[in-house]
């Protein structure tokens, strides 16, 4: 896969979403706590970044890590999705296998309120750690099979963390994905057309993200990714007037803006989305790409 440097190259596809908007938002909330890496999951090592930098030697069981993890399911999936119905603002789920297996109810309850389950590999790894395709294939299917069995419904959208590996679009179009997310090179999906059928590409953003919560030069109070979104939703907003289609996503994390103190960044979000009304476009993201899909096909 060649890195794209020219994209569009400053000409975009006239389009509007299904609302007439030009302005796509994507929801992201990541369902990955159980798939992380656990010494008490018999791993070699533990997570390392939490709320805090992991200080137990590689080998020896993290008991606090692992709480802070289940700390995701246990408490902030259930207040954000609580916002979510308040809000009626539709979200896309990424689902780790091993989290699914682990929580399946939970992942039954995220589908039964009407969103979407994406697929996050079967761990929280990079698929660039595959050593083989083989290896990967084998972790896709599990997932897939897994996420269908509780939830009732096979995903259409994949992402992991990090980066994929040489042959993961390979086996997404082998199995039918509708598209892939491991890009954050667009503010709009694109086709990727190399090695086989078009495959569609819905690019994500790092940026717009709580995982900067987690990092040393990212978000301290909730109202910094506050105020960060909502300079990224007026920029856009401007584009999208001047007839230039657009999507912003916007990620989330159980562990992460689930604690008390940084739900403010879930909430004070989903109203702006909520107030700007036909102004956007919130929807999962297998309706935007099939939005995008009818629009410019490939």
């Amino acid at each position: 896969m060649t890195n794209d440097l020219t994209g569009y190259g400053g000409t975009w596809p006239d389009i509007r979403w299904p609302n007439g908007a030009r302005l796509a938002v994507s929801v992201v909330v990541n369902f990955e706590e159980g798939a992380e890496m656990q010494v008490g999951y018999g791993d070699p090592a533990s997570e390392r970044m939490g709320e805090v930098i992991s200080v137990v030697e590689p080998g020896r069981r993290d008991r606090g890590q692992e709480q802070i993890f289940a700390y995701g399911m246990r408490a902030g999936l259930w207040r954000m999705l609580d916002a979510l119905d308040r809000h009626r603002l539709p979200a896309t789920f990424f689902l780790c296998g091993q989290a699914v297996e682990r929580s399946p109810a939970l992942a039954a309850e995220v589908v039964r309120r009407g969103h979407e389950p994406a697929l996050h590999g079967w761990r929280w790894r990079p698929h660039a750690d595959y050593a083989s395709r083989k290896d990967e294939a084998r972790d896709l299917d599990r997932s897939l099979a897994v996420i269908e069995a509780a939830c009732g419904t096979r995903p259409a959208g994949f992402f992991c963390r990090g980066a994929e590996s040489d042959w993961t679009r390979g086996l997404l179009r082998e199995r039918g994905f509708a598209y892939a997310s491991n890009a954050f090179d667009d503010d709009l999906p694109y086709w990727d057309r190399e090695d086989g059928a078009p495959l569609l590409v819905l690019p994500y953003a790092l940026d717009t993200n709580d995982m900067k919560f987690f990092h040393p030069n990212g978000f301290v109070r909730s109202g910094e990714m506050v105020e960060y979104v909502s300079d990224a939703l007026d920029v856009l907003l401007a584009e999208a007037d001047q007839g230039r289609p657009r999507l912003i996503n916007i990620g989330y994390h159980l562990r992460i803006c689930g604690r008390p103190a940084r739900f403010p960044a879930f909430e004070q979000v989903l109203a702006r989305l909520a107030a700007l009304g036909d102004r956007v476009y919130v929807a999962r993201r297998d309706a935007i790409a099939r939005a995008f899909a009818a629009a410019c096909p490939p």
